[in-house]
């Protein structure tokens, strides 16, 4: 019943010719273009969050930077301008999708450059304008991303697709967050932010110059009135989810906005309690890019692995579970002797879980797109995985104030329980899942994976 619900392009085929898939050209050019979109997040929030508790600025004041994240939350808003704007003369030589990615990961350079030249201690004003900026490019590099991975993709290689991205995500999270910290211990913040800048050049050179390999092209939509407009790009992916998924997709839809919830709360938080325990940078970025960059792999791995042998509840299920029960490491840390040993179990563990979950929702939201929405429904989804999680992480700060990093790490695990009841409510969703695709595979022009 529901394994019409996922992919199946290697069949019974060996584990050798599935391997095969993340070397294809298309999954290199995701691989490179994840790396594009992990790097700004440390920037913005782990990174940021250790410059301002080094600073001295209170943990609620930091828990408010989480806030700055919201232009991920609302960027459907504007994933319609990305959807039918074009570029001018960039378009025309590398097509939409690739320039927006390009405009984008210029504004998230330029506004790297421009936190190196901030003040915490002096003009937290600035750190947050200068952050929200950042996010805002960020946020639109992200919706160009995903656009273009699910149009340069079969519905039945979107796992791989998914598993790639999440590589160069969490690559460059660790280089973020190791490479950095390294450079701002030995050095100092304002060298950090402007190394990570350089670094955007890898994104900016694939969007530019990687070879083409979108399987489905972009056709431009006509000419209309303000009003059609709105109609097609705004009102027309909601009306166009609900008329596939009806009153279920209202379930869906609060899956997504919990399923985060649990990471997106105690996120915001990590960076505080190291320095509180009185790690060095140098160890917190080691230990990131070592153990961590390993454990993070193996969970994209195995996410990839759950998404293919498991049926999408059972799936979507181990991801809840494993995000939020592992924030309990973290309670553990709270109360024990700060020691490299302890950092990294916690870290490692974490990570595998992270990489997983991230991995399985990754794959079941693209599963929920239509192509003729692709970037806006996408970007819908993705925001309300957001939009609670942030909104509630902003409180993060004054939560450790009153209660204390352990019992906050606690909550943090209780909290996912939620999401976890829903999973058995999204049998229902996937009958109609099987009806929407058969529908929407009729354009794809590939084999029927049903």
């Amino acid at each position: 019943m529901t394994d019409t619900a996922k992919p199946d392009t290697a069949g019974p085929s060996s584990i050798a010719s599935s391997l095969s898939a993340y070397m294809r050209p298309r999954a290199i050019v995701m691989l490179l273009l994840g790396f594009s979109a992990g790097l700004p997040f440390y920037m913005i929030y782990q990174n940021l969050s250790l410059w301002l508790a080094e600073a001295g600025v209170s943990k609620g004041e930091i828990g408010l930077f989480a806030w700055t994240g919201f232009a991920f939350t609302f960027k459907f808003l504007w994933a319609p301008v990305v959807d039918r704007m074009p570029i001018p003369f960039l378009e025309k030589m590398i097509g939409r999708r690739r320039a927006w990615m390009a405009a984008a990961q210029i504004g998230i350079a330029l506004t790297l450059v421009a936190m190196s030249f901030a003040d915490p201690s002096k003009s937290l004003l600035y750190v947050a304008l200068v952050a929200i900026a950042m996010a805002f490019a960020a946020a639109t590099q992200d919706i160009a991303i995903d656009a273009w991975r699910i149009e340069a993709a079969s519905d039945a290689e979107q796992g791989v697709m998914a598993a790639m991205y999440q590589y160069g995500y969490r690559v460059a999270i660790m280089v973020a967050g190791a490479g950095a910290l390294i450079v701002a211990d030995n050095v100092n913040w304002p060298a950090a932010y402007q190394f990570m800048a350089l670094l955007m050049g890898i994104g900016l050179l694939t969007a530019l110059f990687a070879p083409k390999v979108e399987i489905r092209e972009y056709v431009p939509p006509p000419r209309l009135s303000v009003a059609q407009t709105m109609s097609k790009s705004v009102v027309g992916p909601f009306r166009d989810f609900f008329s596939r998924f009806g009153v279920h997709g209202l379930v869906i839809l609060l899956f997504i906005a919990l399923f985060r919830i649990p990471d997106f709360l105690m996120g915001y938080m990590t960076g505080p309690l190291y320095v509180d325990l009185g790690y060095d940078k140098t160890t917190i970025g080691a230990i990131r890019s070592g153990a961590g960059l390993f454990a993070t792999l193996f969970g994209v791995f195995l996410g990839g692995v759950i998404v293919a042998g498991l049926n999408i509840r059972a799936a979507l299920l181990i991801g809840v579970l494993s995000q939020a029960l592992t924030n309990l490491i973290y309670s553990w840390l709270a109360i024990s002797d700060a020691t490299a040993g302890g950092l990294a179990f916690a870290v490692v563990i974490d990570n595998i879980a992270y990489g997983a979950a991230g991995t399985i929702l990754i794959a079941y939201m693209s599963s929920l797109t239509n192509t003729a929405f692709t970037a806006t429904q996408y970007a819908l989804f993705s925001s309300f995985y957001a939009l609670p999680g942030k909104f509630v992480g902003g409180f993060s700060g004054f939560m450790v104030e009153g209660v204390g990093f352990f019992w906050f790490f606690v909550i943090t695990a209780v909290v996912g329980i939620p999401a976890a009841i829903l999973v058995f409510f999204l049998g229902h969703t996937e009958k109609k899942m099987g009806v929407a695709h058969a529908t929407d595979e009729k354009t794809d022009a590939k084999p029927d994976s049903g």
